[in-house]
């Protein structure tokens, strides 16, 4: 079975990013099939160097690190949504294949279940 992570909303307004880490971190302990997408604000959840302390919020984003240490390797990041939002040439905390919005929607397809966060 593929699993579809999909990360779609801005860190630290919500606990959505965060918990979708947790639940991505958890999966890969019993999934070998995870793919990852970073779409809309989604993309926002890369961004280095943040400081959540400023609004309170616990620092998870160094987290998303660990992803190649767990065997997750499929990430997609939306060019669309880097592009709509200042950040193509942005320091990010994790690299993955960068696509456009058609390729990304042909990888979703291909998922068996799909979270989104």
């Amino acid at each position: 079975m593929q699993l579809g992570f999909v990360f779609s909303t801005a860190p630290h307004g919500s606990a959505s990013g965060r918990e979708g880490l947790d639940a991505l971190l958890a999966a890969s302990a019993f999934c070998e099939t995870i793919s990852v997408f970073f779409i809309g604000d989604g993309v926002m959840q890369l961004i280095d160097g943040q400081r959540p302390s400023t609004v309170l919020s616990r620092d998870y984003i160094a987290s998303f690190k660990m992803l190649p240490l767990c065997d997750v390797e499929d990430i997609y990041i939306c060019q669309a949504s880097l592009m709509a939002r200042g950040m193509g040439d942005a320091a990010r905390v994790l690299t993955g294949e960068v696509l456009e919005r058609e390729h990304i929607q042909a990888k979703l397809a291909r998922c068996d279940r799909i979270l989104h966060f």
